[in-house]
């Protein structure tokens, strides 16, 4: 597999050298359709400036070899005789007929007519066919004079200059761009070391990347990232040591309870005693597993909830009634005030939360208290309230009474019947709907849930 910064690396050059490529290609292009035949002209006019003059002196031959050494190639072409000025041709060939018309009078265009080609451009082309003619008279004979810029001379110590100049430029750019993407592509390896330490369970891996960039809000996101999976592997250790604590327990129950009964050297009263301590404990395993089957399923609805409209005073009235003889047998006043409630939202869910709310108000309350319940319907919202006189809790107990499987009994004894599971229910299910859960609570003055869900 080829790093990112092998990649970056060809990346670049290939860039580079496509973008020369183009940049020739264009130049090539603008040459042969507007600069072609201008250069002709030009230079066919400094040929008959050249020719013009050559016929008047008295010595052409020297006039044309110092007029050559000023940056031009010359072929003078007469009758029986030629002749070279300057640098050579690498290609010095013409057409015999050619050379005859241009001695009849005739101007030669080699340059507009020369051939192009994509990748050739056809002003570097040394060659005598890549030049222009025009025609001369010198001691009455007819003479034709071939011309064309010498480009070797043209290239002098300027030239040379600017073109070590590009190279210094091409060369520190690369090197510039090369360090610069291993600056880039370091703090993606830090990255990439982390998400494999994650991957072997290691969450105490904190990337070092101090950049204001996007990398730099990547890695400020990682960081965060991380330490959210770190919470929810704790909470999952811990998840699955209350369930192991939670079924393990009556499970050791039904268990010796069972080996008891299988001796058949009990009492009556003392078989149905440990009968009744079975289907307890039995009970408790039900509840404890539809309670974690339903927080399975409110978390995968993602926030995605199926809306009915009901009545919520209704509902809780239901409720009321369905619990008016528990409340009773545990020696338990009831009042309650119920608005008009219409809602809209899982009407199943809510009910699980009132259920939970009053379930946990009888089994934390003391004979003679009063449990109420009320119901507020406002423009923004609804708001239930369930409040009871029990054992109340401290400061510390209700920051974490939403925990799952936390019960304010530092020694987890069950005496108190319940899962942990019921107000974490509670907060799902209330989160779900978009709304707020509180709590109020002091140590022997009972405790007051307020649930506020607004109209959606």
């Amino acid at each position: 597999m080829k790093s990112l910064y092998t990649k970056f690396l060809i990346i670049t050059l290939t860039i580079m050298t496509l973008s020369s490529l183009i940049g020739f290609l264009i130049s090539n292009i603008y040459y042969q359709n507007n600069l072609k035949l201008e250069t002709d002209q030009k230079n066919t006019e400094i040929a008959r400036s050249i020719a013009s003059y050559a016929e008047t002196t008295e010595e052409p031959n020297i006039y044309l070899s110092h007029t050559a050494d000023t940056g031009y190639q010359l072929y003078l072409a007469g009758p029986g005789s030629s002749r070279f000025f300057g640098e050579s041709f690498d290609e010095n060939t013409l057409p015999k007929n050619t050379v005859e018309q241009v001695r009849n009078g005739d101007t030669y265009h080699g340059m507009e007519n020369f051939p192009g080609e994509i990748f050739v451009t056809g002003f570097f082309a040394n060659e005598l066919k890549n030049s222009v003619g025009v025609p001369l008279t010198l001691d009455g004979e007819q003479y034709a004079l071939f011309l064309r810029p010498d480009i070797k001379l043209l290239f002098n110590e300027i030239h040379i200059l600017l073109g070590q100049m590009v190279g210094i430029i091409i060369t520190v750019s690369l090197l510039a761009m090369l360090a610069w993407s291993g600056m880039l592509i370091l703090p993606i390896r830090k990255l990439s070391r982390a998400t494999m330490e994650i991957q072997e369970g290691s969450f105490h891996v904190r990337p070092d990347i101090q950049r204001k960039d996007e990398i730099g809000q990547l890695a400020r996101n990682f960081n965060s990232m991380i330490g959210r999976l770190s919470e929810v592997d704790r909470l999952r250790r811990t998840f699955v040591t209350n369930v192991s604590h939670d079924i393990q327990t009556p499970l050791a129950n039904i268990r010796g309870y069972s080996y008891s009964l299988e001796k058949n050297q009990l009492e009556e009263e003392e078989k149905k005693e440990h009968i009744r301590i079975i289907q307890e404990e039995a009970e408790h395993l039900s509840i404890l597993s539809r309670q974690l089957l339903l927080l399975s399923s409110i978390e995968n609805k993602d926030g995605h909830l199926p809306r009915e409209t009901f009545d919520l005073r209704d509902q809780l009235t239901y409720l009321l009634h369905r619990y008016h003889w528990r409340i009773n047998e545990s020696g338990l006043a009831l009042t309650y005030s119920l608005e008009e409630g219409g809602y809209a939202g899982s009407e199943d869910l809510l009910y699980t939360v009132w259920e939970n709310l009053l379930s946990n108000a009888i089994k934390y309350s003391t004979p003679g208290g009063t449990i109420s319940v009320s119901l507020e319907n406002a423009e923004k919202g609804v708001t239930v309230t369930v409040k009871d006189e029990g054992i109340g809790m401290s400061t510390e107990e209700t920051s974490r009474v939403f925990e799952r499987f936390y019960r304010a009994d530092p020694a987890r004894s069950r005496t108190t019947e319940g899962t942990g599971l019921g107000l974490a229910i509670v907060k799902e299910v209330v989160d779900l709907h978009q709304g707020e859960v509180s709590i109020h609570s002091s140590p022997g003055e009972g405790t007051t849930f307020v649930v506020f869900l607004p109209h959606l």
